[in-house]
């Protein structure tokens, strides 16, 4: 078994908290310690960005998060290096990208992240109709592809998601950027779930806008199988940028808030 369907299986009734970061958020070495505090405050999966000059699906927060990693020195390779330390630390725990096509160089990339342990990919601003060479070069290296469900997907749309993505599906709660700060996380989205379920797609997670507890609750009881937050994790980081020990308390508390509402009673 994968580790997402080995992660999914323990879960049972329960659904999967999964914090977004950029690697190198605020620093290099900063971040394992980010990502350290996450899993130890419950975080099940992990979805990590590539620090991108352009992140267009990104609102201002998790844009500020992948300038201040540019600035830090965070180079794809270095990002790499991080990687294969978050794996060496953390064996067990899924780990996604969520990256932009110019970084992605098809074989040699998925090549590359395979060897330092990344399961998954998502490439955002590649649409499902033309993902089929992306997807055929991650799954020669053994990675999944991952698919955005968008929350207008048309029937089309959706048959492609659910035949091309593996290891989770990212639904997206509404239209737009990433952010916290709109407060769209309790969009219900049973509908698009249970479109997605009825085509056999990958358990599909929801993501953009998911930032309170109350959100995550909400799409557990939509019956998404996980909830992705990045903004309101990557706000943690920013308001403790000079303090690393107020910055690992306050992940941990978050990541311990969020998990506690994943939890089926």
């Amino acid at each position: 078994m994968s580790r997402y369907a080995e992660t999914f299986a323990r879960l049972e009734r329960d659904i999967a908290f999964i914090p977004f970061v950029v690697l190198g958020d605020p620093g290099p070495d900063e971040s394992l310690a980010v990502v350290d505090a996450l899993i130890a405050g419950g975080a099940d999966m992990l979805e990590l960005g590539i620090p991108f000059s352009d992140p267009i699906a990104d609102g201002p927060t998790i844009q500020a998060a992948s300038l201040r990693a540019r600035a830090a020195g965070t180079t794809p390779e270095r990002a790499r290096a991080l990687l294969h330390e978050i794996r060496r630390r953390h064996p067990n725990v899924p780990i996604g990208l969520l990256v932009y096509a110019n970084l992605v160089r098809l074989e040699r990339f998925y090549r590359d992240v395979a060897e330092v342990g990344v399961d998954s990919v998502l490439v955002a601003d590649v649409p499902t109709r033309e993902a089929d060479p992306y997807a055929e070069a991650a799954r020669a290296a053994g990675v999944a592809p991952v698919m955005i469900a968008p929350p207008n997907a048309s029937e089309a749309t959706l048959d492609r998601v659910a035949a091309l993505s593996e290891g989770y599906t990212y639904v997206v709660t509404r239209r737009g950027v990433t952010g916290a700060e709109r407060e769209a996380g309790t969009a219900d989205r049973s509908d698009l779930l249970d479109a997605l379920k009825a085509r056999g797609a990958a358990p599909p997670v929801l993501g953009f806008g998911i930032s309170t507890p109350d959100h995550v609750q909400a799409a557990r009881e939509a019956g998404a199988a996980g909830a992705i937050s990045g903004s309101a994790v990557v706000r943690h980081i920013e308001a403790h940028l000079d303090d690393p020990k107020a910055r690992a308390a306050a992940l941990k508390g978050l990541a311990q808030a969020m998990k506690a509402a994943t939890l089926s009673g």
